[in-house]
């Protein structure tokens, strides 16, 4: 008769069946061998049931080619790339080999493991933060968003509104952060590189100054009125008009401190307009000295003189602003406050002045130089027309000035250390030779001068003179007792300097005397740079006589000695 087996209850009958699958499930989980739970990823590279080794093999080679590939990302509204090898972001392959695996072998884990999905682990990511900042300091040199402040513009004479716009810096410190965690979330181009899928980056907000507010309130109070229509100048009597085009040329409107726009007329810069400039010759100007000819050697006066009339940009401003926000044609026309200024040479006073005769006159020739045609050129304009009244000293420094672009000049060859070079107002010391040998023969007391350091030829030996700013001057005393007037004029091989006056002295001569201590020239290489080749010139001492003479006999003698090194051989190799 078959055994009756009997009943168990299902929770024994549970139990041990449990007993026996957890050996089981055990032992098989040990003889799976991996270390990584199933369906285990990173950065969707699978890596489930594979032991450490396999897996970190798998990463190292798959995660290498990831990580090369850009990360997108935006800085307010403009979109970037950033190299992750640039920016020190790396996956560090075993740390994240180690995150991903099983950490014991108790049954419980053991078993877990059979049963359990690994799901996508995020990589440990090493950040060099020197790196990290340096590219995104790069980043934010192109991408940083400037803030624009409101504007108004003034534009062929129709007022304009420039739109205010936030500007927008990276915030690199936090933003290293922000790009260590795009970089481990796998946000590189080829996980989508369009402007939706970029991670915005940390940013600080800079708020524009001026408002769409505050510009639109300047265009409607003051910018459109301002162009509303032309507005009309009087000077002396006499008028000029300035159009809207010539006056937005020069109109800016400008913030305060407090943002709000204030309008700032360029004075200086509308009063040289051409189409300002033009009319106002015509109306105003400096005073002009009487035409003082000579016949013979009388001095005869030609045209008359003529009464200066001179405005400051101060006043010219201070005309035209209150006139820019009025209407009608009678409300925008003002006067521009003018002075007049007297000449200092006219027909009634030229005699009394004591200007009657040629007192001297001298002329240099040179080779014909462009830099030498400007600033001869200049120089003689600025000192054409000095009057030295009884007593005063005349200074060539301060009559001309610094020799500078700004007033007029430009570089040219001068000596400096014994050899030639470039610098500004080459050619002068042309004009100051000529200056000196013409206040040489007219008897008149040299204050300061110097000759060149060396001879140069077309000069007269022992007559001539050179200056240098800041340094050295051209310096006479006008000791005649009547007032002396200097006329200057130049050619482009040539410059005449004529002194006109009363003579203090029937005749004045010059003697000269041997050259003595003569020095023989040496050799010597030039500058690397702007090199002048220099002919070879002995040196010498040289002595001239000034001789004064009255009534055909001579009544005192005055020595001018002068030293000159020798000029050496300079060549250019």
């Amino acid at each position: 008769m078959p055994r009756r087996v009997r009943s168990v209850p299902p929770v024994v009958l549970a139990g041990g069946a449990l007993t026996l699958g957890v050996g089981g499930l055990y032992a098989a989980g040990l003889l799976a061998g991996g270390d990584i739970d199933a369906g285990t990823t990173v950065h969707g590279v699978d890596i489930g049931g594979l032991s450490r080794a396999e897996a970190t093999q798998k990463l190292d080679t798959s995660l290498s080619a990831a990580g090369s590939k850009d990360l997108i990302v935006k800085v307010g509204d403009r979109v970037g790339k950033v190299d992750p090898r640039q920016a020190g972001l790396s996956v560090d392959v075993q740390k994240t080999v180690d995150r991903a695996a099983h950490t014991g072998a108790d049954p419980v884990t053991v078993i877990s493991g059979l049963f359990h999905s690994g799901g996508d682990i995020e990589p440990v990511v090493r950040t060099d933060e020197g790196k990290a900042r340096a590219a995104l300091e790069k980043l934010a040199k192109t991408h940083d968003q400037k803030v624009r402040d409101g504007a108004v513009t003034f534009d062929d004479g129709e007022a304009g509104e420039v739109a205010p716009r936030s500007g927008y810096a990276v915030d690199v410190d936090a933003a290293v952060g922000t790009l260590r965690t795009a970089f481990a979330g796998g946000k590189t181009a080829n996980a989508g590189g369009a402007a939706g899928a970029a991670t915005a980056l940390p940013t600080r907000e800079i708020k524009p100054k001026v408002t769409a507010e505050e510009t639109r309130r300047a265009v409607r109070e003051f910018a459109r009125p301002a162009m509303s229509a032309p507005v009309t100048l009087t000077l002396g009597g006499e008028r000029l008009t300035v159009s809207q085009n010539t006056l937005g040329e020069h109109l800016k409107m400008r913030p305060d401190d407090a943002g709000k726009l204030t309008p700032k007329l360029d004075a200086k810069g509308l009063r040289a307009d051409p189409a300002v400039a033009r009319p106002l010759s015509r109306i105003a100007g400096p005073a002009q000295d009487a035409e003082l000819n000579l016949d013979g050697d009388r001095v005869v006066v030609g045209a008359d003189a003529k009464i200066g009339q001179e405005f400051t940009d101060k006043a010219l401003s201070k005309a035209v602003m209150p006139l820019l926000t009025r209407s009608g044609a009678a409300a925008r026309t003002g006067e521009v406050a003018t002075e007049k200024t007297q000449p200092k040479v006219t027909r009634e006073n030229a005699a009394q002045l004591g200007l009657k005769e040629k007192m001297s006159s001298f002329t240099v020739n040179f080779e014909p130089a462009p830099y030498r045609t400007k600033n001869i050129g200049r120089a003689v304009q600025l000192i054409n027309g000095s009057l030295v009244r009884p007593g005063e000293t005349w200074s060539l420094n301060k009559t001309v000035g610094e020799r500078t672009k700004a007033n007029g000049f430009t570089d040219g060859t001068i000596i400096l250390d014994g050899q030639y070079t470039k610098a500004a107002g080459g050619g002068v010391s042309t004009v100051a030779t000529t200056t000196y040998n013409a206040l040489f023969f007219a008897g008149l007391k040299p204050v300061e001068h110097g000759a060149h350091s060396f001879y140069i030829e077309r000069y007269p030996e022992g007559r001539e003179a050179t200056v240098a700013w800041g340094s050295l001057d051209l310096k006479f005393n006008n000791d005649s007792g009547k007032a002396v007037y200097i006329q200057a004029k130049a050619t482009d091989t040539s410059v005449t300097v004529t002194f006109l006056g009363t003579k203090k002295y029937d005749d004045v001569k010059a003697i000269k005397g041997p050259r003595t201590h003569v020095q023989k020239p040496g050799v010597r290489p030039g500058a690397e740079k702007d090199c002048e080749p220099q002919t070879p010139l002995e040196g010498f001492d040289v002595t001239v006589q000034r001789a004064f003479y009255q009534r055909g006999e001579e009544v005192k003698r005055e020595p001018f000695r002068t030293h000159y090194i020798p000029r050496d051989r300079v060549t250019c190799d």
